[in-house]
């Protein structure tokens, strides 16, 4: 038997490729199937099923192209209505694979379709829960995100949740390990752990929501706690999932298309496509494309591109470093983001060799923001970090507008004041900054340094620490 967590970390996703005796099934696969081939190839073992926990919202899931390759089964849980074949199974279905059995429990409550899939060995013992997003390590799903498909209230999918775990999940062995769909920073919770398994006893007591002596009413309560409205494209990644999409390598073939300087500006002029730099926030201060905006490919990438650009379906043009072209389609694919027109040839340093117009930010490190702050108190720090992490402790006079809702909050913004930004560490300051430029707001200097070496520093008078129950 082979079970391997495939853990894909700017999404925070874990998809799963278990083996037995020669077949094998993979579980909430992403879109860019390749690896899950390479490992039965590897193995010379046949993919028979591909077993899917849910409708995805944070992803594009690989599934149709995946059984279109293999040959293999999709599978969903009850009142699925996928527009495509496959088994939309029965709570208590079972699956072999090899000399295991998978049973399937119909978990509502996250969506109507959630399930979770119990795996046996081959002697019948239950031994590992692929549990989707009903339970991740040190949290449930989000209750809030099937509302409209489900015609029902937030408290209302909050119970069946609750009735979910306690009466299909919590019963079974303590000794169970639970391998879930996400970890810490997927939007898909509100407070994910960054242990990626556990066994089923120590989250009865180390999770939250899994507490014995919790009422139905209290769980509702402290999981509807602290939400925010989720990144704007994940009911579109919900069609895709259900409705079908056009295969990856179709949408790296038209995406990876080379534009020179005059080609790329006449293409932006044209199509009133987004320009996105996706270079470190550092390189992209010293200068960039006007109006573009950066979302640096060495971060949570595809997350900001989807919290940012609310439509997937708006033209895309990209300024990489050279190389990285089909990894940075690829992500964006991942998302549902199809419609990248291509990409600036020769990168950034082909646009000033074209003698193009640039446009640069300023920045300031640690140590001269608080060589500003002590001569001047009373400066304007911008703290774009999300609102848990500043409830949980800030720079004491620092307003919060959190990068997630950048594009709804830009009137609360003074032209006339400049205003120091930080985040964690520089990257999301720059991402916020870069849209506000291409908004017509200037007045900001990015500071390189995060909250905790500002914090470290002992310069800044710091709020009162203040525990959270969520990280959204």
């Amino acid at each position: 038997m082979k079970i391997e967590q495939i853990y894909t970390g700017c999404l925070a996703q874990g998809a799963y490729y278990i083996e037995s005796e020669g077949e094998a099934v993979v579980i909430d696969p992403l879109r860019d199937i390749e690896h899950y081939l390479e490992i039965a190839n590897k193995e010379n073992a046949k993919i028979k099923w591909v077993f899917e926990t849910h409708f995805h919202a944070d992803f594009v899931s690989g599934h149709m192209d995946l059984a279109k390759a293999t040959g293999a089964k999709i599978v969903y849980g009850p009142t699925a209505k996928p527009s495509f074949e496959a088994i939309v199974a029965e709570d208590g279905a079972k699956f072999t694979v090899g000399k295991l059995v998978f049973e399937l429990l119909h978990t509502p409550g996250h969506t109507l379709e959630s399930c979770c899939y119990l795996m046996y060995d081959e002697d019948g013992i239950p031994k590992a829960l692929f549990s989707g997003d009903t339970i991740f390590i040190g949290d449930v799903g989000r209750p809030d995100l099937a509302q409209k498909a489900a015609n029902q209230t937030l408290e209302e999918l909050a119970g069946l949740l609750y009735d979910s775990i306690r009466k299909k999940i919590l019963p079974l062995s303590d000794a169970i390990i639970i391998y879930p769909a996400h970890g810490a920073g997927s939007a898909c919770g509100k407070k994910l752990s960054s242990e990626t398994t556990d066994t089923l006893g120590h989250q009865k007591t180390s999770n939250y929501a899994l507490r014995a002596d919790m009422t139905r009413n209290e769980f509702i309560k402290e999981v509807t706690a602290g939400l925010v409205p989720p990144p704007g494209y994940f009911p579109y990644n919900v069609q895709l999932n259900k409705l079908g999409y056009e295969n990856i390598e179709t949408v790296l073939q038209r995406a990876t298309k080379a534009f020179s300087a005059n080609a790329f500006e006449a293409a932006a002029d044209e199509t009133e496509a987004t320009i996105i730099d996706t270079r470190s926030a550092v390189a992209y201060g010293k200068g960039f494309i006007p109006n573009s905006i950066n979302i640096g490919i060495d971060g949570s990438f595809a997350v900001w591109v989807g919290a940012i650009i609310k439509n997937v379906e708006q033209p895309l043009l990209l300024v990489i470093e050279e190389g990285r072209e089909k990894e940075v389609i690829t992500r964006l694919a991942r998302v549902g983001f199809d419609h990248a027109l291509g990409y600036l040839k020769g990168g950034f340093e082909a646009w000033k060799q074209a003698r193009k117009e640039i446009d640069t930010i300023s920045s300031v490190s640690a140590e001269e923001l608080i060589s500003i702050y002590e001569t001047n108190p009373n400066i304007q720090i911008l703290d774009v970090r999300k609102k848990s992490e500043f409830d949980t402790e800030h720079i004491l006079g620092a307003t919060n507008i959190p990068l997630d809702f950048v594009l709804d909050r830009p009137t609360e913004l003074d032209e006339s004041i400049t205003y120091y930004m930080h985040c964690a560490g520089g990257y999301r300051s720059m991402i916020f900054i870069s849209i506000m430029h291409s908004l017509g707001y200037h007045h900001f200097i990015n500071c390189t340094a995060g909250f905790n070496e500002l914090k470290a520093s002992g310069k800044f008078k710091i709020s009162e620490y203040s525990y959270q129950n969520t990280q959204l």
